[in-house]
């Protein structure tokens, strides 16, 4: 075989051995390519943010474009708002939702496995670690439903009646947090028994996104009418600290009607960051003291709805599409698809792959990993 026909055989194989049509050396002491999904159109129904479908960027080489999933949910001719996303390694599957319906992507094929229309609508979801149960809410609505991850069946529903909105599940797997447009009570599910336990607050306010600490202790909300976020006991359901952004005004964001709607902790716990939609910024608080002490404020392009982390803590994603460094607060890059436009979205999350299968991934919600 001659050497133009061997590399018409070894390329698209080599090709073929991570996801997408980018590739570049595995990192050489874990042989890992890391990877961030940012399904959209993630902000509203804003096409002019990246479009529709999941597109993939390479975090090892500047978050670099590397392809477009299409999907069903993309296909169509008015796409509807992603409203949340998150995935499982073990199991080698993505799920979003949409307002009306959830999917389940295959990550090895990029293929859409299958497509449920759930009771209620749909909004923003949270899966155990083992990859086996989805917990989705309603859109808005009296309940959540508990599903069958392998096969998008409905096992059964948990209805605290309180405007069903956000969902995260702990790191543990033990517990799932479901927190509602209309109640100031974060709900707290046993994920085996499906039993509601005591809930959390009340706070001042309804709950918007919040997040969790891994050990379970502490939770970090933001609430209606607040510049800032308020922090309650996981262990005795009491509200702990509120927190008010300083030298800022609310302002009036352009969406979600709440000054703040975003809310995450650096892996490490060390700090907490909360977006300020009116100012365009994200604020950071420093959690080696309680309450936290506010320490410095990031400019973005545009008013932030969401902010997650890498998995090892050393890159900030709000949901204007910046990429921040934690460390020195600089904003490093900013996604972009294959066409140059600016990616926006408040629904993305980190795969990280070995040898062209996926062996760990991060969260949506920005929670506590130490």
């Amino acid at each position: 075989m001659n050497l133009t026909r061997l590399l018409l055989v070894l390329v698209p194989a080599l090709l073929m051995a991570v996801p997408g049509a980018v590739t570049r050396a595995a990192d050489p002491q874990t042989g890992e390519h890391h990877y961030l999904y940012v399904a959209v159109p993630g902000i509203r129904n804003y096409l002019e943010f990246g479009g529709a479908g999941i597109l993939v960027f390479d975090m090892d080489r500047d978050h670099a474009f590397v392809k477009r999933i299409d999907t069903p949910a993309s296909k169509v001719a008015k796409p509807e708002n992603i409203k949340g996303i998150c995935a499982c390694a073990a199991t080698r599957r993505l799920y979003f939702t949409t307002l009306t319906r959830l999917y389940c992507v295959d990550l090895l094929t990029d293929k859409t496995l299958w497509e449920k229309a759930l009771p209620g609508g749909c909004d923003r979801m949270a899966i155990t670690p083992d990859g086996k149960t989805l917990f989705v809410p309603s859109l808005e609505g009296s309940h959540w439903n508990v599903v069958d991850a392998a096969r998008g069946e409905v096992i059964l529903k948990i209805e605290p009646k309180s405007g069903a909105h956000n969902t995260v599940c702990s790191l543990d797997g033990t517990r799932v947090y479901l927190a509602g447009l209309r109640s100031p009570l974060l709900t707290v599910v046993d994920t085996k028994t499906h039993k509601v336990l005591e809930p959390v607050g009340p706070f001042s306010a309804a709950i918007r996104p919040f997040t969790v600490n891994a050990a379970r202790s502490l939770c970090f909300v933001t609430v209606n009418e607040l510049l800032g976020f308020e922090i309650g006991d996981l262990k005795t359901g009491k509200k702990l600290y509120r927190v008010e952004v300083q030298g800022f005004k609310k302002g009036t964001p352009k969406r979600h009607g709440c000054p703040s709607h975003g809310v995450g902790l650096t892996p490490d716990e060390k700090e907490v960051w909360v977006c300020d939609a009116a100012n365009s910024r994200l604020h950071i608080f420093d959690l080696a003291t309680m309450p936290p002490r506010q320490i410095t404020s990031i400019a973005l392009r545009e008013q932030p709805g969401w902010v997650t982390f890498s998995l090892d803590g050393r890159r900030g994603y709000p949901s204007t599409g910046e990429v921040i460094d934690t460390k020195t607060r600089k904003i490093v890059a900013a996604l972009k698809d294959e066409k140059g436009r600016e990616v926006h979205s408040e629904k993305m999350v980190e795969i990280v792959f070995k040898d062209g299968v996926p062996v760990r991934n991060g969260d949506q919600f920005g929670v506590g990993r130490k």
